[in-house]
C-alpha cells in the first residue's frame, strides 16, 4: 500500500540532499504504525541529523514535523488527500481529527512531543529565523549603521520588555568598544533622553513588531530633535519604520506573540553584525578598545 505523500516525495526525490533522501527511504520503507512516526527515532533510524528530517519535511511543503505528521495521519485515515488540505485543516483545527497544539512561547508544543524531541525541535526553529534574517539584512545598511553609530556623540537605545535582552547586549558591545552609549528601562526617562538629543546623536529602536507604543514614540522624538535614527524589528511595513533612517529587519514571517522569544536570536545575530562592523571600520583602534575593557573587567575579579 502507497505512503501518504509517496507520489510528492518521489517526484522530488532526485533534488533531495544525500541526507534528506535517506530520510526519504527510511519513510518510504517504513512498516510501522504512522501514529508512532517520531522526530528522533526517525532521525536515529535512518542515520541522519534531527534538522534534516526537519528540511526534509520542508521540502515536502510542511512548517515542521508536527505539520507533516498530521498530515500523513490525515490522508492515512482517508480523510485529506493534498498537503495543501492537510496543512489547511491542521492550522484551522480541523473538522474531522484532533485540533494540533497552539504555539506556546512560539515553540510548536503538544502534550504528545517527547522531551528527547526538545532540543531538535528548538535548534531547527532557530535555524529557521536566523535564515530569515539572512534574507533579508541587507549588508550595505550594516555598514550604514556602523559608521552612523562609529560618527555618533552618544548613542541611545530604546526599547521595552522582551526587546531588552538584545538591548542590553548591543549597550555592552557598544560600551566595550569606548562607543558613548546609553539605554533607559523606564518610558519617561527614554522620552527625557530622546528630547535631548540632537543632530550629532543617533537614536536606536528595538521592537520585534514595530508598534510598541513607548517605542515608536521616542523614536518619533528623536527623529524630531534631529538624531539619526536606526530600527531594529521583525517586519518592513510597521509603524516605528516611518522614523526610521536605516532599518534593520530581521524577517517578514506574521507570528504569534511567544515567537518573539525566537526574534531574540535573530535580533542579538545582528547586534553581532553591527559590532563586528564597526571593529572592522578601524581594526586597531576597537581591538585596543577591547583590549582595555577586557582588562577593566579582569580587575574585577579575584
Amino acid at each position: 500500500m502507497a505512503k501518504p505523500f509517496e507520489f510528492n516525495i518521489k517526484k522530488l526525490y532526485a533534488d533531495l540532499r544525500p541526507s534528506e533522501q535517506k530520510v526519504a527511504d527510511y519513510y518510504l520503507g517504513y512498516a510501522g504504525q504512522l501514529e508512532e512516526l517520531s522526530l528522533v527515532p526517525m532521525a536515529n533510524a535512518a542515520g541522519v541529523s534531527q534538522p534534516t528530517v526537519m528540511r526534509f519535511v520542508k521540502a515536502l511543503g510542511f512548517g515542521g514535523f508536527r505539520e507533516f505528521k498530521y498530515a500523513v495521519l490525515k490522508a492515512a485515515s482517508g480523510r485529506g488527500s493534498t498537503e495543501a488540505d492537510a496543512k489547511a485543516d491542521s492550522r484551522a483545527g480541523g473538522s474531522g481529527g484532533a485540533v494540533p497544539p497552539p504555539l506556546v512561547c512560539g515553540y510548536g508544543i503538544s502534550e504528545e512531543d517527547r522531551p528527547e524531541e526538545v532540543p531538535g525541535q528548538v535548534i531547527t526553529r532557530t535555524i529557521s529565523y536566523l535564515d530569515d534574517a539572512l534574507k533579508h539584512i541587507s549588508p550595505s545598511e550594516i555598514i550604514k549603521a556602523a559608521g552612523m553609530i562609529c560618527s555618533a556623540g552618544q548613542v541611545a537605545v530604546y526599547y521595552v520588555e522582551n526587546s531588552a535582552t538584545v538591548a542590553h547586549d548591543l549597550v555592552t558591545k557598544l560600551l566595550y568598544l569606548g562607543i558613548n552609549c546609553v539605554t533607559y528601562n523606564d518610558v519617561y526617562l527614554q522620552q527625557i533622553s530622546a528630547g535631548n538629543l540632537g543632530e550629532q546623536d543617533v537614536a536606536i529602536g528595538i521592537s520585534y513588531s514595530g508598534t510598541s507604543k513607548s517605542t515608536v514614540d521616542v523614536m518619533k522624538l528623536a527623529k524630531r530633535k534631529g538624531a539619526s535614527t536606526i530600527v531594529l524589528t521583525n517586519y518592513d511595513d510597521v509603524l516605528i519604520g516611518k522614523y526610521a533612517d536605516i532599518m534593520l529587519c530581521t524577517g517578514n514571517r506574521q507570528q504569534l506573540y511567544g515567537n518573539a522569544i525566537f526574534s531574540r536570536t535573530s535580533q542579538i545575530a545582528v547586534v553581532d553584525m553591527i559590532y563586528t562592523g564597526i571593529i572592522l571600520r578601524d581594526y586597531p583602534k576597537y581591538t585596543k578598545k577591547l583590549d582595555e575593557s577586557s582588562r577593566i573587567v579582569r580587575n574585577q575579579t579575584y
